[in-house]
């Protein structure tokens, strides 16, 4: 059975969608070049819509790249009502999205881990120098 969407979840892709293209076209500031847009949200009346982004040089120069969208919102605002044609078009705020550096961070622990398993796995067991086995059937399990 298909997942069904609202309106308002289907206008904010088609914001996400347009407003991708149009920094990746038509905007000009070098600020803005290394980024991508994640997600957005759109208020229930369409006033207003975050837009959630994350940049290919992580943290590093995200004030930078702040002030260059904030610097085009108006410019990608009014692009946007030239490609969509919706009543109410909304006022656009950019928020940095930290989900992906924490995605790469998690995968890196969960990486360490997996690879310090197969080193304990693959290492001597310690009772085992001398020869002897400590579960051998040949020396019963003391009770106490």
């Amino acid at each position: 059975m298909p997942k069904e969407f609202s309106r308002g979840q289907r206008v904010a892709e088609q914001i996400r969608r347009e407003l991708a293209e149009l920094i990746r076209l038509e905007l000009k500031d070098p600020r803005v070049g290394f980024i991508t847009l994640t997600d957005v949200e759109i208020t229930p009346d369409y006033a207003h819509a975050k837009v959630y982004f994350t940049s290919m040089t992580g943290q590093e120069g995200l004030d930078e790249i702040q002030k260059g969208l904030r610097r085009a919102s108006s410019f990608l605002r009014r692009e946007l009502g030239r490609r969509i044609r919706i009543h109410t078009l909304p006022e656009l705020h950019f928020h940095y999205d930290p989900s992906v550096e924490t995605g790469n961070r998690i995968s890196a622990l969960i990486d360490k881990a997996i690879e310090a398993d197969r080193q304990l796995a693959d290492a001597p067991d310690e009772g085992a120098e001398d020869g002897s086995d400590a579960t051998s059937p040949e020396s019963p399990p003391t009770t106490p």
